[in-house]
């Protein structure tokens, strides 16, 4: 028995739709995109459905190399046998198309955020998650804990997420090619917060070290 099934029926007519209305408006603009890419940055997100950076910056197809994984981490370097999906995008960005900027943007009510701070605050344990991929990938974000700040919960939550991309940033900065880029000043490292219900965006300023609305 094939573990292949049939396109859900709405999806199919969403991509008619769209063949009909959004390519056929820009034929010409995907025909250039077939012939290479050069995006204008890499944008590493979380997978979380409610977070679109091509519609937070209006961006049309080919200016953005996306990267999306749970809470939008970026392990250490760690060169080994391992699978490393995150750092085989980074490494591509910028060695290959060698993007001028890479942007790491989390966002509020992020379940990856929630559970990790949940776990570190001892309200759940790690083997009793149910999850043994999700469980390990958030042993990423767990420094960050040692940096959150606030005065409830919902504000230390959202502090964490803060802290996971300042640490994702740092833990950039630990690719040799990555460091080696901006020292030569062809590559610019941004961090950004997106609140969805607002749709407010937040710039992690180097001046402050902290994230300031745009």
């Amino acid at each position: 028995m094939s573990a292949v099934s049939s396109l859900p029926a709405s999806f199919v007519a969403r991509f008619k739709q769209w063949k009909q209305s959004g390519y056929a408006e820009q034929a010409e603009h995907y025909a250039t995109l077939a012939e290479g890419q050069s995006p204008q940055a890499m944008v590493i997100s979380c997978c979380d459905s409610r977070v679109l950076s091509t519609e937070i910056f209006n961006a049309p197809a080919g200016t953005f190399f996306i990267h999306r994984n749970i809470a939008n981490l970026v392990p250490p370097y760690a060169p080994n046998s391992d699978f490393h999906g995150t750092a085989a995008a980074v490494e591509y960005a910028v060695k290959a198309l060698k993007v001028p900027h890479l942007i790491i943007m989390g966002h509020s009510a992020c379940g990856g955020v929630q559970a990790c701070y949940d776990l570190c605050e001892g309200e759940a344990a790690p083997e009793d998650s149910g999850f043994e991929f999700v469980g390990h990938w958030l042993d990423v974000l767990r420094p960050a804990y040692a940096r959150v700040s606030g005065a409830d919960d919902a504000a230390r939550a959202v502090s964490m997420g803060h802290q996971g991309v300042i640490g994702s940033l740092e833990n950039l900065m630990g690719y040799p090619f990555v460091a080696d880029a901006v020292a030569a000043g062809t590559l610019s490292l941004h961090g950004l917060w997106h609140d969805i219900g607002p749709g407010e965006l937040y710039e992690l300023s180097p001046e402050s070290n902290r994230f300031e609305k745009l």
